[in-house]
């Protein structure tokens, strides 16, 4: 979350820079509660001081045998004074808590303005789109062709939005989430953590999907447990409520998970296939560092998640979401966005973004530079290295054959047994 000293002190500059996202976000409501609470603090320390001299009179009195009863009367009516007004600044408190939870984070000065995804930049470019003497098929139908995707028998079990795998496709799923984690943790430096799959609501709200975006998430009835939307979230609260030093940082994890996402409001989106599915795998990449670090970090891990595209030869580009179009605790973001044949256009396989201190705030997550400094709030980050079902999309489609098989890249055949197409 930001920090209410700093839109106390910089107002315009928040609600300039929040305006970039299209939304005020009830700044001024906001305002005028933080200074009811400054007032109720002030009026609360002048009463616990006008006590405190009552508590001196009567010892006084007591000593020189005098009666103090008048003062003890004072005393005990300020005393209920006091507590009243702590019970108005708790709920204050409360209510400011809950307004700076739906705020999100402002973009970073190097963000592009813009409404939407129409004012995304693009940074580069990436491979040869492949040319087919015939017309490309879809994964679905290259998948349903070949006996290897099931959309029919997983609805059938689960319902829309399901897939289910069979041979060298369960296989390649597999195969993918071993080659990502390969590349993460033995070249790139990711400490790989298996994460619990389910989380609880303080986990949820500490990263950020909490209370923005509860309809997009499955809730587990008569708990307070939730499926995850990635791995992002139990990773990123792997480190809540610890104090670091610097030498800790920075700290780099690398997770596989399975994800689940209601995807309430994509009605009519990606309806069959890998795209866009109510459970997904993903190998999620996250850092912690210095404030300093964050921006080269960031730069980092779009490095590492372009590695497997290249590694697979899939051609790509990236670009720099405009603040419009950021994610609600993003600064600053990155998609890549691999190209798919079947739709002629390139579709999003991984969001990397640098959240600067504002998940770290919400986990209590601090470092210290030294033993005499003051703790600070480490930077975190996270980027999908990659969406494994969207990865196969794009293997199955730019690697087929006219035939209909589809051949194995290369370097994925040695995770697939040796295996060079699928026929």
């Amino acid at each position: 979350m930001l920090d209410i000293k700093l839109i106390r002190e910089n107002a315009a500059m928040i609600r300039a820079r929040l305006s970039k996202r299209g939304g005020d976000y009830g700044l001024d409501a906001l305002l005028s509660l933080d200074a009811q609470r400054l007032r109720l603090i002030q009026k609360t320390e002048q009463l616990k001081q006008s006590r405190n001299e009552l508590s001196a009179n009567i010892g006084e009195k007591k000593k020189s045998g005098e009666n103090s009863d008048i003062e003890q009367a004072k005393s005990r009516e300020i005393g209920g004074e006091i507590k009243a007004l702590d019970e108005s600044l708790k709920k204050t408190g409360e209510e400011i808590e809950s307004m700076l939870l739906s705020i999100p984070n402002i973009p970073h000065e190097s963000t592009p303005d813009g409404e939407d995804e129409a004012a995304n930049r693009e940074v580069l470019k990436w491979g040869e789109i492949p040319k087919f003497s015939f017309a490309p098929k879809s994964h679905v139908e290259l998948g349903e062709s070949l006996g290897i995707l099931d959309f029919g028998r997983a609805a059938k079990i689960a319902g829309a939005r399901f897939s289910l795998a069979k041979g060298p496709a369960a296989e390649m799923e597999r195969a993918l989430i071993n080659f990502m984690l390969e590349i993460q943790t033995k070249e790139h430096g990711y400490t790989e953590v298996a994460p619990p799959f389910m989380v609880n609501t303080s986990a949820m709200t500490g990263s950020g999907q909490l209370p923005k975006f509860a309809d997009d998430l499955f809730k587990i009835e008569n708990s307070d447990y939730w499926l995850i939307p990635t791995a992002e979230v139990p990773v990123t609260n792997i480190l809540s409520g610890e104090l670091l030093d610097l030498s800790d940082l920075p700290i780099s994890y690398a997770a596989y998970t399975p994800c689940f996402r209601a995807e309430a409001g994509s009605y009519g989106k990606d309806t069959i296939g890998l795209i866009r599915q109510h459970q997904f795998s993903k190998v999620e990449l996250v850092k912690f560092t210095a404030p300093e670090d964050g921006e080269r970090q960031l730069e980092r891990i779009l490095k590492d998640a372009e590695e497997i595209l290249r590694r697979l030869n899939l051609p790509y580009r990236v670009v720099t979401l405009c603040s419009g179009d950021l994610g609600f605790s993003a600064a600053k973001t990155y998609d890549i966005e691999v190209w798919v044949p079947s739709q002629n256009k390139y579709r999003e396989i991984s969001s990397c973004s640098w959240f600067t201190d504002y998940q770290a705030r919400r986990i209590n997550l601090r470092f210290r530079r030294d033993k005499k400094s003051r703790p600070q709030f480490v930077h975190t980050l996270n980027g999908s290295g990659l969406a494994v079902g969207r990865t196969m999309v794009a293997v199955m489609e730019n690697y087929q054959l006219e035939n209909g098989s589809i051949e194995i890249p290369k370097a994925l055949r040695p995770y697939m047994g040796g295996l060079d197409a699928i026929v």
